[in-house]
């Protein structure tokens, strides 16, 4: 047992972000191993808070150590990555200097501990130290969003999301969001404070709601109400999407090719007594035996839409990936139209804030794929979001700041 309380705390965060920056990990990924000698419940989340608010603010945090240092140090440098966080801890999650220094310095045995001692100790003096409102975005990324639209995004990304649920009956949308104290943005949606322990929410056993983003909630809306049609919901797990579907009267077929996430799916099924057909498969080789008269693809991609709740996704994705996601989205949608009813609808979704998995994919669904643009209109959407002028849907973390903001999806729909 360490001698200083926290200390494995912090270990576990310095590991965490080794594996992102080392690895490519995701969080999610890296908590296996990272965590694994961390058995308490707080202990966890505080690990996980840190590394995440540390990566939040990376470009930011740079430039204060930057700014207080003469001294050249490389951006992998255990000596950088232990003040990242030590500010992180100082300047977002309110963690008092002195525990900051003795949980912090101890990680950097037989290095520079002076040096970061000097470093830290002179930056939470200056009167001039508080963090921006928004956080400065990588430079790889503003090349990629252009300025503009980092610039419209990086508000949305200061803090973690607030909490949004889907509810199985929309009609108790207003009711239920007055008993569980929250908001409503959209029928069928409501939005809790962040920090909401979700098993102890009212009606969770009951299988009333599931956790799921107000964006990630668009899609499956679009195709309205499935009156005992049939639809597939391809890439489908962990079952959001499923389950609104079935909610909304459709007889789905969820296929994903992940045997983990179809038992989260069947699990959520379960719990929420919404009846889908999963089926495990790899939908590039499996052939259906009937065709739909809806297909819902929410397809794999660079997740960078999910930066506000993922902010490691900022500092992995690069154009490597987004080139490996747009020909396997392709290839899935390419899949998908030939198992459409003639006058059965595609929507194609993905929550990646790059044109090339968005705008770029459903300009070529338009010119290749033999199917017809069904525009998107405002009436269909949450109050305050509006299609493009090609009737497509582009959101992005930025929108909707008064109420929370959004995750940032791409949403087209197309029909034979």
């Amino acid at each position: 047992m360490s001698a200083t309380p926290g200390l494995p705390v912090r270990r576990a965060a310095l590991r965490l972000l080794d594996a992102v920056f080392r690895r490519g990990e995701t969080l999610e990924q890296a908590e296996g191993g990272a965590l694994s000698d961390i058995r308490k419940a707080p202990d966890r989340a505080l690990a996980k808070a840190i590394a995440g608010e540390t990566l939040r603010w990376l470009t930011d945090l740079d430039a204060l150590i930057d700014s207080a240092t003469k001294q050249n140090l490389p951006d992998d440098a255990k000596a950088r990555m232990v003040l990242r966080i030590m500010l992180a801890q100082a300047l977002r999650l309110d963690t008092p200097p002195h525990a900051v220094i003795a949980t912090g310095l101890p990680l950097l045995a037989g290095g520079p501990r002076r040096l970061a001692h000097g470093v830290f100790s002179a930056l939470v003096k200056r009167a001039d130290t508080p963090l921006p409102p928004a956080p400065a975005l990588p430079e790889r990324v503003i090349e990629r969003w252009g300025a503009e639209k980092a610039a419209a995004i990086a508000p949305g990304l200061a803090f973690p999301p607030e909490l949004d649920l889907a509810l199985k009956d929309a009609a108790a949308t207003e009711t239920r969001a007055v008993a569980m104290g929250g908001v409503t943005l959209a029928p069928g949606h409501i939005r809790l404070p962040r920090g909401a322990a979700v098993e102890s929410l009212a009606d969770y056993k009951a299988g009333d709601w599931w956790v799921q983003d107000l964006a990630a909630s668009i899609p499956a809306r679009l195709l309205g109400a499935g009156e005992g049609r049939s639809a597939l919901d391809l890439c489908a797990a962990p079952g959001g999407k499923t389950m609104q579907l079935a909610a909304a009267g459709w007889k789905v077929t969820a296929l994903d090719m992940s045997k983990r996430r179809l038992d989260l799916l069947k699990d959520n099924l379960k719990r929420t007594g919404l009846k889908a057909s999963p089926v495990r498969a790899d939908a590039l080789t499996w052939e259906p035996k009937h065709r739909f008269d809806a297909i819902l693809i929410d397809a794999p991609c660079t997740a960078t839409g999910t930066c506000r709740r993922h902010p490691d996704v900022l500092h992995r994705i690069g154009k490597g990936q987004i080139a490996e996601m747009v020909e396997l989205q392709r290839a899935l949608v390419a899949k998908a139209a030939e198992w459409l009813n003639p006058g059965g609808v595609l929507v194609y979704a993905v929550c990646s804030l790059e044109a090339e998995e968005g705008e770029e994919q459903a300009a070529w669904i338009d010119a290749e794929l033999g199917l017809t643009s069904q525009p998107i209109t405002a009436e269909e959407l949450p109050a305050g979001l509006r299609p493009t002028a090609e009737g497509w849907l582009r959101t992005h973390p930025g929108m909707l700041a008064e109420q929370g903001g959004l995750d940032g999806f791409f949403v087209g729909r197309w029909v034979r």
